[in-house]
């Protein structure tokens, strides 16, 4: 099964670059930075967080019989 975690908008303008992360869960998040490298940084950072988290969240369900 295939399924779209995130779709990613990158944009360059006089003031540098603009990175929107668009998700189901998190909404869209907006980046700002002057280069295009720590723009990437910054934005797989966010998405390896948001997605430990959902994990995290998820195997609380699985694990706790209390939830069953």
């Amino acid at each position: 099964m295939e399924e779209t975690l995130y779709n990613i908008e990158i944009h360059k303008d006089d003031a540098g670059y603009l990175g929107k992360l668009f998700s189901d869960v998190d909404g869209v998040k907006e980046f700002k930075n002057d280069h295009l490298d720590q723009l990437l940084r910054d934005m797989t950072i966010d998405m390896q967080l948001a997605l430990e988290e959902f994990g995290n969240r998820t195997g609380e369900f699985t694990e706790n019989p209390e939830h069953k």
